[in-house]
């Protein structure tokens, strides 16, 4: 899989960003969300693991001589109508050539690790929805790509180079728009909505396609006339609160792309890095020290920033031929400065064949941290 190329499909192109203000207005105009939900994502790793998979219908789940059911189903074995939570029987019934596989959800979880540390260089607000799915914020962020679109495609390129695996990406003005935009050209597309155009993106959208409408609800909305988004948000709120009750304002809301929640973080922070995957190979000494020096200054900026210190400090080195090595170290008191950080980073850079064998990707990590630096902690415990 790792010959694929993240395609580029967008129901709208991002606009030139507007002059920044103080205004609410113009704060809520500079909100950007991504929702990335990774492609088919059980099979997908075995797909790519496995070549003789490629291709072939592949269904995750229990065996159709049991009374298995389907954990996860590839898009091959999908066009004959095989979905996720069906009787493992009835999948072989609708696709006899199906290939059937134990779910290794130790495998599973140990890729979405390494997927979400991809999503937390790409920002710090990152909220998981579920082991291959998450919001990411980067309204602080996007200005530095030129544009959220741009940062949504390098995230997607990223994935693809280091994981051999395809994501999704809706990008929007909220969670609420950038979710119906990641599922808009499933699998491996990218769908961008600018704040301007979320009306003309989810006018035309079955009314299904907003959170809650489930079979039931569809139907009752159906047959009071609503096929569409379009056609809700034709009607005033009063209207459909008297219709649907208290979810005739959410719907109201909704079909306006209105939707004010926040991304939440639910996890500490255990490390943080940078990475930079190169265009051609690193091939002398020189080039790598340098590289590394550049990683682990940002690294330290990063630390300042959030008034924390490192513990330990980590290089990754991953050569032409893709082999990866990491060397680590343990230091004698937490820090944020930079030159401390920087001749740690070169010192374990020593211990590895950078710049003696091509170099494609360089990183600088740091782990166990500690708030405000380790002159602060002393002067903050001193009982003298």
């Amino acid at each position: 899989m790792r010959e694929r190329r993240p395609k580029v499909a967008s129901a709208a192109i991002e606009e030139a960003p507007e002059p920044a203000s103080e205004n609410g207005l113009a704060a809520a105009r500079d909100r950007r969300i991504l929702h990335c939900d990774m492609d088919c994502f059980y099979a997908a790793v075995h797909m790519r693991d496995d070549p003789a998979l490629r291709g072939k219908p592949v269904v995750i789940g229990g065996t159709p001589e049991g009374r298995g059911v389907v954990a996860a189903a590839s898009y091959e074995v999908r066009a004959f109508g095989v979905r996720s939570a069906m009787p493992a029987a009835r999948a072989k019934r609708l696709c006899p050539d199906a290939v059937f596989l134990r779910p290794d959800f130790g495998r599973y979880r140990s890729e979405s690790a390494q997927i979400f540390e991809i999503f937390r260089q790409f920002s710090d607000l990152v909220q998981p929805v579920s082991i291959d799915e998450a919001y990411l914020d980067v309204s602080g962020v996007w200005r530095d790509y030129g544009s959220a679109t741009e940062l949504a495609k390098r995230l997607r390129a990223r994935i693809l180079e280091e994981r051999g695996l395809t994501v999704s990406v809706g990008v929007g003005p909220n969670r609420l728009v950038a979710k119906i935009a990641s599922d808009h050209d499933k699998p491996d597309g990218l769908t961008v909505v600018s704040p301007r155009r979320v009306g003309r993106f989810l006018a035309p959208l079955p009314a299904r396609k907003l959170p809650g409408v489930g079979p039931v609800t569809a139907r009752k909305l159906s047959s009071l006339g609503f096929e569409t988004i379009g056609d809700l948000r034709k009607e005033t709120r009063e209207r459909l609160e008297q219709l649907l009750g208290g979810y005739g304002g959410v719907l109201y809301r909704y079909a306006r792309g209105i939707d004010e929640r926040p991304v939440r973080i639910d996890r500490v922070r255990k490390s943080l890095s940078s990475e930079t995957t190169y265009a051609r190979d690193l091939a002398t000494e020189a080039e790598v020290r340098a590289e590394v020096a550049r990683l682990a200054d940002g690294v330290a900026a990063s630390l300042e920033k959030r008034e924390l210190s490192a513990g330990t400090v980590t290089v990754k080195v991953r050569y032409s031929d893709f082999e990866t090595v990491t060397r680590s170290l343990t230091l004698s008191a937490p820090t944020s400065e930079a030159s401390v950080l920087r001749s740690t980073a070169l010192v374990l850079l020593a211990r590895t064949d950078g710049g003696r064998r091509p170099v494609r990707l360089l990183g600088v990590g740091c782990s166990n941290f500690m708030h405000g630096s380790i002159e602060q902690l002393r002067l903050f415990s001193s009982g003298t």
